[in-house]
């Protein structure tokens, strides 16, 4: 067995920074349903989310905080540019739609209450807090 004689490899190495970008955010919405900002600009507007970013605790929503992009012509026959495109938001500032009353609402989450499903496995499943229907999951 080496001998570790240097300093810098003979002390014990943490991992504390490999554990920290490797954390991930519970967000309470996810790709596929649909939204309401809450604040900021675009305060109103609704759109679905295109993307969740879990590491950054925001998401991407279609039609909302569009930025201008400046796009230039790769090769010859490519025509250069300015695109719009939305750009992410942080999950904090949009607020999840009852699919029935199309209002915003929080979440909770409970167990599945249907008793052929409960036999196979408990599944978890998000439940509005306004009205205590189930919000289906969009896959």
């Amino acid at each position: 067995m080496r001998i570790l004689k240097h300093r810098k490899t003979a002390k014990t190495r943490l991992h504390a920074r490999h554990a920290l970008n490797s954390k991930r955010m519970k967000l309470r919405v996810s790709k596929g349903d649909t939204v309401r900002v809450m604040r900021g600009e675009d305060k109103g507007k609704e759109g679905k989310v295109i993307r969740v970013f879990l590491k950054t605790g925001r998401v991407l929503v279609e039609g909302v905080n569009l930025v201008k992009m400046h796009r230039k012509a790769r090769t010859a026959e490519e025509q250069s540019g300015i695109r719009e495109a939305p750009a992410s938001i942080h999950a904090s500032n949009v607020m999840l739609l009852d699919p029935k009353s199309g209002e915003p609402t929080r979440t909770q989450s409970r167990f599945d209450s249907d008793v052929e499903r409960a036999e196979r496995r408990r599944t978890k499943e998000r439940v509005s807090v306004k009205n205590g229907e189930p919000i289906p999951r969009v896959r």
